[in-house]
């Protein structure tokens, strides 16, 4: 049963582990005629990594982006389009200590089990957040081809270690101050105190989560396959495969719960010539289809597990009780990393449902005429 691919018309898979020769996606469907070099694609996986090694990994990859397949004289062919990043920083040794010794709130355990101890243990392997690279890879395909179509994906975070944006920010704060600083917040004030309570984490031994906020505009209305294919719940499925996601919400969320319906509600309205509702505690999405409204979806990131203070576990080969005391080159908060993975992440569902009802062609405009030269 194959797991490591997403999507049934826009097919994104992705392969590698943290510490093995490279992590790559291949995608499968991407209409042919897009405009679309490396360039596009590393300018996506230079924001992944902020530039700040006070509340970053000491790990520090290049990230180069290498197209094997799927372009030609710079576009798309509509042949798979597989690209990779080659892991040229990767220490296995640091894990040495841990081949017997699963971390807490990692996955060492759970796959030790389910792959009978062949799984890669190395800086979590396939469970790390290192596979991230690849998403952000398609997402980079994908945002470029959804902008064609007049949508865009943004997402910023909202909070960090509980200090938390009150208000949401303006879509121009986002686009342009939210990879301005390393945390990757839009707001410079919260941002500051948020990149002090990590630096305080990390001297401490320990670690923070916090939120991704996510918001999709200009997504036509209709667009999701219910009921098992319903764009939220596709859009939640491919955010739980960032790792360290541990809840997703849309819209006004669990608040929602604590609501009557008539503060729940979306009431309709006409705009513009156009059909709107002036609120939007739906979070863009009824019945599983978009409603044309901004999609919101928010994102609980839990705290890194790898930290430096001393943890009880087991050691697998003794079958005994243990501690552990992980060493090696760790986030104090994964938060900033989680934001442009996420960001892609859901540009890759909502490309792939815009392919599938047919508001995006399997050819793209600017297409050589049929016929050319016969």
């Amino acid at each position: 049963m194959a797991a490591n691919s997403i999507g049934k018309a826009f097919v994104v898979t992705s392969f590698g582990e943290s510490h093995g020769r490279c992590v790559s996606a291949v995608i499968d469907g991407c209409p042919a005629g897009l405009p679309l070099s490396e360039k596009d694609v590393q300018a996506e996986l230079d924001r992944r990594i902020p530039k700040k090694p006070e509340i970053t990994s000491g790990r520090i990859e290049e990230d180069i982006v290498e197209f094997l397949s799927g372009t030609f004289e710079g576009h798309t062919t509509g042949a798979p389009i597989c690209m990779l990043v080659w892991n040229k920083e990767a220490v296995p040794s640091e894990y040495d200590i841990i081949k017997d010794l699963p971390r807490p709130g990692h996955a060492d355990y759970t796959a030790y089990v389910k792959y009978g101890g062949f799984s890669d243990y190395r800086g979590g392997g396939r469970f790390s957040g290192r596979i991230t690279v690849s998403f952000v890879m398609a997402g980079a395909v994908a945002k470029k081809l959804l902008r064609l179509f007049g949508v865009e994906v943004l997402a910023y975070t909202k909070a960090i270690g509980g200090i938390e944006m009150k208000e949401t920010p303006t879509l121009e704060k986002i686009r342009e101050e939210t990879y301005k600083n390393p945390v990757r917040c839009p707001d410079s004030v919260y941002a500051e105190a948020m990149e002090k309570a990590m630096v305080e984490a990390r001297k401490e031994g320990d670690s923070l989560g916090g939120i991704v906020e996510c918001i999709a505009l200009n997504v036509p209305t209709g667009v999701g396959e219910p009921v098992f294919d319903a764009l939220d719940a596709d859009i939640a499925k491919a955010i739980f495969a960032v790792p360290a996601v541990k809840g997703v919400e849309f819209g006004a969320g669990f608040k929602a719960a604590a609501m009557k319906g008539s503060e729940n509600n979306d009431p309709y309205a006409i705009r513009d010539g156009k059909v709107v509702t002036l609120t939007n505690n739906a979070g863009g999405v009824l019945g599983g289809l978009s409603n044309g409204m901004p999609i919101v979806v928010r994102a609980a990131i839990k705290p890194t597990p790898s930290i430096a203070k001393k943890q009880k576990t087991i050691n697998l080969a003794e079958f005994k009780e243990a501690t552990l005391q992980v060493r090696g080159r760790h986030d104090p908060c994964v938060v900033p990393k989680a934001v442009p993975a996420i960001e892609s992440m859901v540009a890759i569902v909502l490309a792939d449902h815009m392919i599938r009802a047919g508001i995006i062609p399997r050819i793209l405009a600017g297409k050589r005429d049929v016929g050319e030269n016969s």
